[in-house]
């Protein structure tokens, strides 16, 4: 039979990991080293030259993790409650004083025991930086000392922003990571002027990115759209694409997708340059299935150049969209998706006590570069061609996208596009 049951056994760590912290604390040691007992072993080592052998940290840490796994208590300046105890700590000590410290601690039995302090330092980053937000919550419901660790500046709250975040620009704040630009010149200011350096709580910017990023711009706001008061309509996400960041030569994509459970009349998902001073658009018609490449050459009265190509087929006639749309930005290149749900017969939206049927997912592929844009930003929005009833959200955005799409040879090539010029007559308004 077990010795003490494993509930008892974390209850022991836990306290134990508490109390190093607050004797931490209490020296004025930085607070972005705290992460438990072994932190404070951490910031022994970068004082004490035995340290610097191969090893010495894991030997300097095993009488904590010795003393949790037995039932004892271990606290600095206390006296060892027994022989064996006393023991292990000097033989701990010594390894670390002598450098020898590859060797593993040896129980009562004579056998080798399994430690954590044996692994290389900073498992935990590594295990954690795999970890999905619901799981990192967890961690931090559970574990103060890894609550505090996975909010470092290396920890893993700020590993998930960056990878499912990166690529995206969030007005008010900037890419996840550009608050780590702006905190280090400030921190250099900070230490000219005798301020305290401030620290970034990565968890919070992941949530606030979390809950802003999907949101529309004025006058719609929020998360979803239900009324469009106005035809011709368009709604501006909140965040947009960085080109400089999604250029040809890199891996990263970003994945913006569409969810569509009411359209009264048209609806298209589009990406524009005008945040530079660009005229130019790329817009995907989920009815159609075309791509519609669009540049303003002149105001008033309008003039449009315009070209189209349709990868997709056309949804039934009759049938308005519903369903999600989706777009795809990597390497320099556009894609576009669409899943039709096919609701209740009589078209619109679904009858609340029957469930829509989804159908496969379809892309147009690879079916551009950004040769036409201007600026290094590409804003995504929804073009509503008529007024009403519409229940529209961005239901997802990250790196993924349904399925990796392959590049379209033939839209790469001029003469596949349609062309699609027009000019406003004298009597039609701007938009």
């Amino acid at each position: 039979a077990p010795a003490a049951p494993p509930r008892s056994c974390n209850i022991r760590v836990l306290a134990l990991m508490e109390q190093e912290e607050r004797l931490v604390e209490e020296e004025e040691v930085d607070n972005d080293a705290i992460a438990g007992p072994l932190a404070a072993v951490a910031v022994k080592a970068r004082h004490s030259s035995a340290f610097h052998a191969v090893g010495a940290f894991q030997a300097a840490a095993r009488p904590l993790f010795a003393a949790a796994g037995s039932g004892r208590r271990s606290s600095r300046g206390d006296p060892p409650s027994s022989p064996d105890e006393a023991s292990e700590a000097s033989a701990a000590s010594a390894d670390a004083s002598s450098g020898a410290a590859g060797r593993r601690p040896v129980g009562r039995g004579g056998g080798a025991q399994t430690a954590l302090a044996e692994l290389s330092e900073g498992p935990y980053l590594v295990i954690a930086s795999q970890f999905d937000a619901s799981s990192l919550c967890r961690v931090d419901a559970a574990c103060r000392p890894l609550r505090a660790l996975n909010r470092a500046s290396a920890g893993p709250w700020r590993a998930l922003g960056s990878r499912t975040f990166g690529g995206l620009e969030l007005d008010r704040e900037g890419t996840f990571e550009c608050a780590e630009d702006e905190r280090r010149s400030g921190s250099s200011g900070g230490r000219a002027s005798g301020r305290k350096r401030v620290r970034m709580d990565w968890k919070g910017r992941y949530t606030r990115f979390k809950s802003e990023v999907p949101t529309f711009r004025a006058p719609f706001g929020g998360a979803a759209i239900t009324k469009v008061k106005h035809a011709d309509e368009v709604a501006y996400c909140r965040c947009c694409l960085r080109t400089d960041i999604l250029h040809a030569s890199s891996s990263i994509g970003v994945y913006l997708e569409v969810e569509v459970a009411a359209n009264p009349d048209n609806l298209s998902l589009a990406v524009v340059d005008f945040e530079a001073g660009g005229r130019s658009s790329i817009t995907f018609s989920p009815d159609t299935g075309a791509v519609i490449r669009e540049r303003k050459v002149r105001e008033a009265p309008r003039k449009v150049e315009g070209s189209y190509i349709q990868p997709l087929p056309a949804t039934p006639l009759g049938k308005r969209f519903e369903g999600c749309v989706g777009v795809y930005l990597r390497s320099g290149h556009l894609a576009f998706f669409r899943r039709c749900a096919s609701s209740a017969e009589g078209g619109g939206a679904a009858e609340a006590d029957s469930p829509a049927k989804v159908g496969a997912w379809e892309s147009t592929g690879f079916i551009t570069d950004l040769n036409w844009a201007e600026g290094r930003r590409l804003t995504p929005c929804i073009a509503f061609r008529d007024d009403g009833e519409y229940q529209v959200r961005v239901s997802c955005i990250g790196p993924d996208p349904p399925h990796e799409p392959s590049k379209s040879a033939r839209a790469y090539e001029g003469s596949a596009w349609s062309s699609l010029d027009w000019e406003a007559g004298p009597g039609v308004a701007d938009n």
